[in-house]
């Protein structure tokens, strides 16, 4: 008797699980960029550069009339790179995505077609419970920015945004300690013979370092406060030289306080930042000193902080100058746009090469955590314990 031999082995013909491909298609995006209208905000979400690599990729781009004009960026560069440019209002909200530094306001809600991708900040401390509602009722499909992880966890649009906040608040106190300004007219430098500028910084975050980097390239003597001891040693390390650090005991604080020319609130909280300088210290401060609050977008840490505008920024009390403009990235506009540009690009390319969101919410946890409500289903829980209302887990509805 002859046996034939098979050309499979035994582990071959044995019963094999079904892959199953998932096919990505490549989508061709269509976007659309209103011009912000929010108070003194000057932004704009994407650059011409940006633009011009999206549609290089075979997306479309719609772009108010001079939505780039408060980052000096014109019409005829968008044009240049591929955007179509309107007056048209309308025409940009009727477009499926839509892409936006501001969560939209009331009225711009009513102009967004149903099922449309919303891509902004979502700013949950300005929100109510009608913003919601509204995006329900029309489906939408809507990321928050601020929400957005990377590979390694962190919040991308949140790092680069205190990046420019603590380099600038070092770069405003060092204006307003100008005779121009009417300040005390000492100067950020390591000068020959003249004592440093004494610089005090609450909060080790990313805020801080950058201020604390900032400050240490202009020469001064930096103090750095935080209650976390592992933030403190991070911020040494990154910054590649000993300094002053403490945790924030209060009499440490207070004498160091009552030294320095300038101090700079960095200190986040779940909710609101907490009081860190009561009003005493404030009063024990040396006249002419400066008080840059940076943690005042979440209530402020110093007793004495009252909102300011970018047009009236600061007001003395105690003798002590304080700058409170909760929108300090706005402040260098063009900057804070290639910034957050240079975030958006890479998904907005991502998403269409994985042929939509959908396919990108699936396989991407970083953007999945950006995402707060999905064809009008609110999917964060932390909105939903802010406003009282119900939410549905996104992995159970998007596999």
């Amino acid at each position: 008797m002859i046996v034939a031999s098979s050309p499979f082995t035994r582990q071959q013909l044995l019963p094999q699980e079904e892959m199953l491909e998932v096919l990505k298609q490549k989508g061709e995006l269509f976007i659309g960029i209103p011009k912000e209208i929010a108070y003194q905000e000057k932004r704009v979400c994407l650059t011409p550069d940006a633009v011009n690599a999206l549609t290089a990729h075979g997306h479309r781009v719609i772009i108010e009339s001079n939505a780039g004009e408060g980052a000096n960026f014109t019409d005829r560069e968008y044009s240049e790179a591929g955007a179509e440019v309107t007056n048209d209002v309308k025409k940009i909200y009727s477009c499926p995505i839509i892409l936006k530094v501001e969560p939209p306001s009331r009225d711009e809600l009513k102009l967004i077609n149903p099922q449309t991708i919303l891509i902004s900040a979502l700013q949950i401390k300005t929100q109510n419970k009608k913003y919601f509602e509204e995006l329900a009722k029309k489906r939408i499909t809507a990321i928050a920015f601020e929400y957005i992880r990377d590979e390694d966890g962190n919040y991308p649009a949140v790092r680069s945004l205190s990046e420019i906040a603590g380099t600038a608040s070092v770069l405003i106190a060092a204006e307003l300690m100008t005779n121009a300004n009417n300040g005390n007219g000492l100067m950020f430098g390591n000068i020959s013979g003249v004592p440093p500028v004494d610089v005090v910084i609450l909060g080790a975050g990313t805020v801080g370092e950058f201020a604390a980097r900032s400050a240490l390239g202009l020469g001064a003597n930096v103090k750095i406060f935080d209650n976390s001891i592992t933030r403190l040693r991070r911020i040494q390390t990154h910054l590649g030289r000993p300094m002053h650090t403490s945790t924030l005991q209060p009499k440490n604080l207070f004498k160091a306080l009552r030294r320095c020319d300038v101090v700079i609130g960095a200190v986040r909280g779940t909710n609101r930042a907490p009081v860190i300088v009561t009003e005493t210290m404030v009063e024990n401060m040396k006249n002419g000193a400066v008080i840059i609050d940076v943690s005042i977008d979440m209530g402020g840490c110093f007793e004495t902080s009252e909102v300011t505008t970018h047009d009236k920024p600061t007001f003395e009390k105690h003798g002590v100058v304080h700058y409170c403009v909760p929108n300090i990235p706005a402040r260098y506009s063009r900057t804070a746009s290639v910034s957050i540009s240079n975030i958006f690009t890479p998904y907005l390319l991502k998403i269409g090469d994985e042929g939509g969101l959908e396919n990108s919410l699936r396989f991407d946890r970083g953007l999945r955590n950006g995402l707060y409500f999905y064809h009008g289903i609110l999917t964060n829980k932390t909105v939903a314990e802010w406003f009282n209302l119900s939410h549905s887990d996104i992995n159970l509805l998007i596999f």
